[in-house]
């Protein structure tokens, strides 16, 4: 077995056992594969694993994969970086996902940059729940706002909430604020019947992500190995 399988089927492991802890059924929990600034053929030998969904930072990065991969119909490619205005064509054009739109104007150019012949880009609102400044992500008391928007846009599908917690070890900041995530993605599903998905955690919470109620879980390093730094692209690329 490769170190690169073995690593999958590690995560896998830890995730299975993480939803039998909670109670939760397995499929009830994606794995979001970050493969950014890793080679297409890792993915691929990844995707010859099981692997589906795949998660992208790096614009140019991404769709360097996209096209070299092409030949996978059933690939599912996420772009969870920032999503700059000049760089929303091609994200609306060649991605399935975007988990971290937080602002109108990017959710009004992303619909009108999707073709209406394609199914509708699958969204995920951002969320700031540390409230830290330099951070990404509408605040909780904005969320509704954005959800209400990307619901009404033609070519856009609210699927969910994203958010990346506080960089804390300490396990009962990083609950409060999973709780919250999980008490606001509750309050607007209510409202937005199209949201099914929560997207938080990563390796060294996952764990806590998915007791506190976590349907997606984004692991990069545990998979793919150490990132490959410095990057070719630069930051927002």
């Amino acid at each position: 077995m490769s170190t690169l399988e073995l690593n999958y089927q590690n995560v896998l492991h830890r995730l299975q056992q993480a939803c039998a802890q909670s109670n939760r059924p397995a499929q009830n929990v994606r794995l979001l594969a970050v493969s950014k600034t890793k080679p297409a053929a890792m993915v691929e030998a990844v995707y010859a694993m099981g692997q589906r969904s795949f998660g992208e930072n790096y614009l140019q990065d991404g769709m360097d994969k996209i096209t070299a991969l092409a030949h996978l119909q059933d690939i599912e490619w996420h772009f969870i970086g920032p999503v700059q205005s000049n760089k929303t064509r091609p994200i609306a054009e060649h991605f399935q996902w975007v988990e971290t739109l937080e602002r109108d104007k990017i959710a009004r150019r992303l619909s009108e940059q999707r073709s209406p012949q394609r199914p509708a880009l699958n969204v995920l609102v951002q969320v700031n729940i540390s409230a830290e400044e330099q951070k990404a992500g509408v605040l909780p008391d904005d969320a509704h706002a954005l959800c209400a928007l990307v619901s009404e846009l033609p070519n856009l599908r609210l699927r969910g909430l994203m958010c990346i917690p506080e960089a804390t070890d300490n396990e009962a900041r990083l609950r409060t604020q999973f709780q919250a995530m999980q008490a606001l993605f509750q309050q607007l599903a209510a409202e937005f019947p199209t949201m099914d998905t929560l997207s938080m955690g990563m390796s060294g919470d996952l764990e806590l992500a998915v007791e506190c109620g976590s349907t997606e879980i984004r692991i990069g390093t545990d998979i793919f190995g150490a990132r490959d730094y410095p990057s070719p692209y630069p930051p927002n690329n």
